[in-house]
């Protein structure tokens, strides 16, 4: 899905053949088209940021008698079973009540995720000391108390500080002061070094017979063992020998430095996806830099059967070269960046009687979500902590609303109200609705992305640091494609993404087009191509079948396309 680079090229297939990798810990190329096929494709999971967690304390209880207490952290994660997973463990600092401790605890922090992290502070008894705190029983040692947060609360802090109350294992209450914990998230860097280049190539074979070539660049890392990991992609080229591509950005993370050796393949491409290879050359970042200075070109070569390399007379050139400082997705939140949630619902007739169990809007009495309220919730349940105010703007389409009328966006919290408090509003105004909404139809995106996108235009003179994020919930197969095409092309000069969430057994093949995976990119009826790509579908029987998750799959592009926008506009965190 992801774009892997900015301006814009004429009849250009986009970041062809692959998805967005999720932002890692100093992923300056946040919508480079990159590695999540190669990892997918080999049972690996995909790149986590990690951060790095400083913790101090204030105020412990004193559970030594002719000293102070020697306290040590503990850090869990909660997992999904409610078991804790220990992730690690401070150094013991003797005497003291407010201790700062110097080790360092890392965590893989996932956007995607609500990740609950659990913080146990434990007075060590003397006769321990010289043990490795790894090695230390802990029901040997006095507890001293327990604090509680979620990761996505920290690292949305302006200065990426929290302070909890530590509280005993029975939970928060009672009137016992047992001090606070103060917790602070870092990034693990190894450099925010990026290089922004542009690359093209002159006098390529053509590998076409009734036509020129389609090409389009593969950039891949090689290892020491010889494998390669795809790093990037270029768009395609339609039917030129001299192409020229947009500008691309490949961050140290992905290269690993300077000198590590490249390997760039040029393909044409096919829509099969059998593509041709036209010729490679492996040149480092250094090289290329080289190439860049002199003016340069360097020939490609082609593998023949004997093993050996013939020498082509196409070229690759490096036209632009430029290293900058990137900043990552942590950097905009935590200096004060936004991500505003919105969500629409489908209230077409398509998916039956509510009343009714087979209905997809049956609200079960057992308290069984739905694929509407599972995909409100966890969808919601992620994204809440990016939002301060947590107010939601919240409508539904395709349903005969509070007025009598056939409305494609209304709001679902009544007539006046569009948005509702939380994820908790959400749902109940949700569950309301469908007593006061007839469902009717057809299904028509159009109205509420145009909604979406006049809110998001609207902030852009007036507040940089506000992005929206619209969760659209849909059974049906659209009525209204074109127009939602139009939609989604004006929309993508916006601070804006798209989520789709399809429900029920519906032919989704339209959503697939929308979601621009197939690397054609979004083109409204005067020909003008979308800028970026800004949306995500999901069906949700794949996630029934655990395939996927749902909001893993939702979520883990949004990121990348968040930081495209603020790139493409030149927007740099509060704080740069």
């Amino acid at each position: 899905m992801g774009i892997c680079f900015s301006g814009d090229v004429e009849g250009g297939k986009q970041a062809i053949g692959g998805v967005q990798v999720r932002p890692t810990a100093n992923n300056n190329a946040g919508h480079n088209d990159a590695v999540d096929h190669f990892f997918r494709a080999r049972g690996q999971n995909p790149l986590f940021t990690q951060i790095e967690l400083s913790i101090s304390a204030s105020n412990l209880r004193d559970r030594d008698i002719t000293s102070k207490s020697d306290p040590m952290t503990v850090l869990y994660v909660r997992k999904r079973d409610g078991t804790l997973e220990e992730l690690g463990r401070t150094e013991v600092i003797l005497n003291s009540l407010n201790p700062a401790w110097i080790e360092k605890i890392n965590v893989a922090y996932q956007f995607e995720i609500v990740q609950h992290l659990v913080f146990h502070i434990y007075d060590v008894d003397t006769k321990f000391q010289g043990i490795p705190v790894k090695a230390l029983k802990l029901n040997g040692q006095e507890f001293l108390g327990e604090a509680t947060c979620v990761l996505s609360e920290i690292v949305t802090k302006r200065n990426r500080s929290l302070t909890l109350n530590l509280h005993s294992k029975n939970g928060p209450g009672g009137s016992r002061n047992l001090g606070t914990l103060t917790v602070h998230a870092e990034e693990n860097f190894s450099s925010r070094m990026a290089v922004e280049m542009k690359l093209r190539c002159s006098q390529l074979d053509n590998k076409d017979v009734f036509s020129k070539s389609d090409p389009f660049l593969r950039i891949s890392r090689l290892l020491e063992s010889g494998n390669s990991v795809p790093i990037c992609k270029t768009e395609v080229i339609n039917n030129n020998l001299y192409p020229v591509w947009r500008t691309l950005y490949l961050s140290m993370q992905q290269f690993g430095s300077k000198d590590n050796p490249l390997l760039i393949e040029c393909f044409d491409f096919n829509s099969n996806g059998d593509h041709a290879l036209i010729g490679k050359l492996q040149k480092s970042v250094s090289q290329l830099e080289e190439l860049y200075k002199d003016r340069s070109g360097a020939n490609l070569v082609f593998p023949s059967r004997r093993g050996q390399e013939k020498v082509l007379k196409g070229q690759l050139f490096v036209d632009e070269f430029i290293e900058k400082v990137q900043f990552s997705f942590l950097d905009y939140i935590s200096s004060g960046f936004e991500l505003n949630f919105m969500v629409a619902i489908d209230f077409t007739a398509s998916n039956g009687n509510p009343q009714n169990p087979d209905s997809l809007h049956y609200i079960n009495p057992s308290g069984r979500l739905n694929s509407y309220q599972q995909a409100i919730m966890e969808v919601g349940e992620v994204i809440q902590f990016y939002d301060s105010d947590r107010r939601f703007p919240a409508w539904g389409f395709g349903g005969r609303a509070y007025d009598g009328t056939v409305s494609h966006c209304f709001n679902l919290n009544g007539i006046h109200a569009h948005e509702v408090e939380g994820v908790e509003g959400i749902m109940a105004a949700y569950a309301n609705a469908l007593h006061n909404v007839t469902l009717a139809g057809p299904t028509l995106f159009g109205h509420v992305i145009n909604t979406a996108a006049q809110i998001a235009g609207q902030t852009i003179s007036n507040d940089i640091t506000k992005y929206f994020v619209l969760l659209i919930i849909t059974d049906g197969v659209l009525t209204d494609m074109q127009e939602t095409m139009e939609a989604l092309v004006r929309a993508s000069d916006l601070p804006l993404s798209i989520l789709i969430v399809g429900v029920g057994d519906a032919d989704f093949k339209q959503m697939e087009i929308l979601d621009a995976d197939n690397g054609h990119r979004l083109e409204s009826s005067t020909g003008r191509l979308a800028t970026r790509d800004i949306v995500q579908f999901v069906p949700m029987r794949e996630v029934y079948s655990c395939r996927i998750s749902v909001v893993q799959a939702l979520l883990e592009e949004l990121p990348g396309q968040f930081l495209s926008y603020m790139r493409s506009r030149d927007i740099k965190p509060l704080n740069a």
